[in-house]
């Protein structure tokens, strides 16, 4: 296939998602319907590394999520990071309900090993997956090796229309209190005394205007991720940090002194391209779902993700109410355990943008409900994920 050909491909389900969603007004999530766009692709004339014709290899998608992780973390600052404790809090309890809820139903309903194998991949990412699919094969178990990346593909298909579902609620019940005076964000009761030129980062004030290229917003951008690779990096033999998450860290750290505006990416006009790489990237782990697999695995998959999923909301909707959280926040912040980022920022966002067209009421939206999604996002995935992986897999080479 020719590099173009795919490409275009690429960008033809790309923007049917978007259509859908638009239409829908975010009920049906595009990422959803991208999801089942490619898996159609891929059962019928796609390349098996279709991505990767189109220009977007692992190493430029790696790129990419270093750039865009940073770029989100000049969305929060210290003060808010600090305040998603009760985020941190709640989406560990989804995370609990999920493992309390398999190991006691799920391995009464399926055999034990099968749980032990399934639980960190529906609470994690490509990592989690890989550590629980190459145990299984060390155990012997090639099908559940299987399973592993099967339940990593196919988790988003009911994380990605539940969250949209709740953040849909969410939001609308929170426009309604803020068109009455009920609510007022946390970004417009820290009204500025002084006016401030956003396109240019409090540190570097002095310099020209003109000086401040699309260049040198990505350079600044690098330059940050850059430390984030080298903590993590320099902390590995003491203790395991994941860049990524050091990236959204430093990316607060660096807006909050002024070495970074808000949105580099957004102002340097490269915003759009990186997220369409690494959605692409994304949807790439997608081919390894085959119709044979599917077929051998489909009642596992179903039942595991179904009894998780329950007790997700059951576990995050009880420790939400006791922290003065909607249930449908509370759900939503832990559903972020199916996917990550970057459909996290991608799902709320385009339900933020169906739910109004005033600009005031986006913005109050998105101070709401993207920090939380945010940060959700990058504990269940790049961290919890992981040490249940290790924790899980010792367990399964023992029995």
């Amino acid at each position: 296939m020719a590099q173009m050909t795919a490409f275009t491909l690429l960008m033809a389900i790309l923007s049917i998602g978007d259509i859908v969603s638009n239409k829908t007004k975010a009920w049906i999530s595009s990422v959803f319907v991208c999801a089942v766009l490619f898996v159609i692709g891929y059962w019928t004339f796609f390349p098996e590394n279709i991505v990767e014709i189109a220009g977007i290899p692992p190493v430029v998608a790696t790129l990419l999520m270093y750039l865009l992780i940073t770029n989100m973390g000049t969305l929060l600052s210290i003060k808010e990071l600090a305040n998603q404790w009760k985020t941190i809090v709640i989406t560990l309890s989804g995370i609990i309900g999920i493992v309390v809820l398999l190991l006691t139903v799920g391995s009464i309903v399926f055999d034990l090993k099968t749980v032990l194998v399934a639980v960190p991949p529906l609470v994690g990412g490509v990592v989690s997956s890989l550590i629980m699919s190459e145990a299984a094969q060390t155990a012997g178990l090639t099908s559940l090796s299987v399973l592993a990346i099967l339940i990593y593909v196919m988790q988003g298909f009911a994380g990605y229309p539940l969250t949209s579902i709740m953040l849909k609620k969410e939001g609308k019940r929170m426009l309604e209190k803020y068109r009455s005076g009920e609510w007022t964000p946390v970004h417009e009761q820290e009204t500025q005394t002084t006016t401030t030129d956003n396109d240019v980062p409090r540190l570097f004030k002095k310099i020209p205007k003109k000086y401040h290229t699309d260049f040198s917003r990505i350079f600044r951008l690098a330059i940050v991720a850059l430390i984030a690779y080298y903590v993590s990096v320099w902390c590995a033999p003491v203790v395991s940090i994941s860049p990524f998450v050091l990236c959204l860290f430093f990316g607060v750290l660096a807006s909050s002194i002024g070495f970074l505006e808000k949105q580099p990416l957004k102002k340097a006009n490269s915003f759009g391209f990186a997220i369409l790489g690494l959605m692409l990237f994304i949807f790439d782990g997608l081919k390894k779902a085959t119709p044979e697999m599917l077929e051998e695995l489909f009642l596992p998959m179903v039942g595991i993700i179904v009894i998780g999923v329950i007790g997700m909301y059951i576990f995050s909707g009880i420790v939400g109410r006791l922290l003065g959280v909607s249930k449908e926040m509370a759900f939503a912040v832990s559903l972020t355990a199916l996917y990550g980022f970057p459909a996290d920022y991608i799902i709320t966002n385009e339900v933020i943008q169906s739910l109004t067209e005033d600009e005031k009421e986006k913005e109050a939206l998105t101070s709401h409900m993207m920090p939380p999604m945010l940060v959700a996002g990058f504990i269940t995935v790049t961290i919890v994920s992981v040490i249940l992986a290790g924790i899980f897999s010792s367990i399964l080479l023992s029995l």
